[in-house]
């Protein structure tokens, strides 16, 4: 009988310590714009090497069109963080009083490029006066990044929204849009099989190789009601980042995740996605984001420092 109690002990404990261990692994909602891309990856694939589950979180993913509507997920509270959300238009809809705060740079610097059909008489940016110029949607990087090249170049042109990169090049080959815009690892391929041409790189911008033009983002109820859950999570996305530009094993985990060949993905990682512009704590180029921001109508003014020490709330780093 003491025998049959004892074990009986000892079932109840062992599925008391189960049943805890379950309940400390906390549930993230996210929103991702672009799926596939490497500057987005970090989340779906940190999840699957297990770094935030060694943080006791669990991931609940949607990737969404673009930065646009990443944004209005955050906002409505239907995600708690969004990745990879146009700084510029985030700034815009705080000093509005949306309900968002920045906990880590997305990426720095532009990975976006712009194509046209190999057939197509224009050769660079430059020869894009009067042409239909795409970008994925209202308040994204890249909307900013056309306007930017307008500018820059001294054209007019008009900026389309397109969607997605899979949309955008539907509506590029179809002759409905006379440049497209992609991220990689998208087009890459079609650059190499000679079927599209890139004639403009966002680096190509002088200012915008220093701004931080995309961001993580929470929810700000969120993060209120749960900071240590977000910092949790921010230290899980830079120990997934560190993997990833450290470990082969990170570069084999993308390219089955994007199904990109591996001449591709070493493009992506060392052209494309430098690691120096994929630090979450380097938040860099505000004055220039702003001033772009209220040149292009994205902000009505600058931000004061009062304003960017709310706005910005990166929690510091976990062991």
């Amino acid at each position: 009988m003491a025998r049959g109690i004892g074990r009986t002990l000892l079932a109840v404990t062992a599925l008391a310590v189960a049943s805890s261990a379950v309940r400390a692994e906390d549930n993230l909602k996210l929103a991702i714009g672009a799926r596939g891309n490497w500057e987005t990856a970090a989340s779906e694939l940190g999840q699957k090497a297990g770094f935030f589950k060694k943080r006791g979180l669990v991931l609940e993913i949607l990737y969404t069109q673009g930065s646009g509507e990443t944004q209005q997920a955050v906002i409505s509270g239907s995600v708690d963080i969004g990745i990879g959300l146009g700084t510029a238009s985030v700034m815009n809809a705080f000093a509005k009083g949306a309900p968002l705060r920045a906990i880590g740079n997305a990426s720095t610097g532009s990975s976006e490029y712009w194509y046209v059909p190999a057939a197509s008489p224009l050769q660079s940016m430059k020869d894009a006066a009067g042409k239909t110029i795409a970008y994925s949607t209202a308040g994204a990087s890249s909307h900013l990044e056309v306007l930017g090249f307008l500018k820059h170049y001294g054209i007019e042109a008009k900026p389309t929204a397109t969607g997605g990169t899979a949309a955008t090049m539907v509506q590029v080959m179809s002759g409905q849009v006379d440049v497209g815009w992609a991220s990689p690892p998208f087009g890459l391929d079609a650059v190499q099989a000679g079927k599209i041409r890139i004639i403009g790189r966002g680096s190509d911008l002088p200012y915008f190789r220093d701004q931080t033009i995309r961001l993580i983002v929470a929810n700000a109820a969120s993060l209120d009601r749960n900071k240590d859950v977000v910092a949790r999570f921010v230290q899980a996305y830079r120990d997934t980042l560190d993997w990833m530009y450290s470990d082969p094993a990170g570069l084999k985990a993308y390219a089955e995740f994007a199904g990109a060949p591996d001449a591709t993905v070493t493009q992506i990682h060392d052209v494309f996605y430098p690691r120096a512009n994929m630090q979450v704590d380097h938040i860099s180029g505000l004055e220039s984001v702003m001033s772009d921001g209220v040149d292009f109508k994205f902000l009505a003014a600058p931000l004061s420092k009062e304003q960017l020490a709310q706005l910005f709330q990166i929690p510091p780093p976990i062991k």
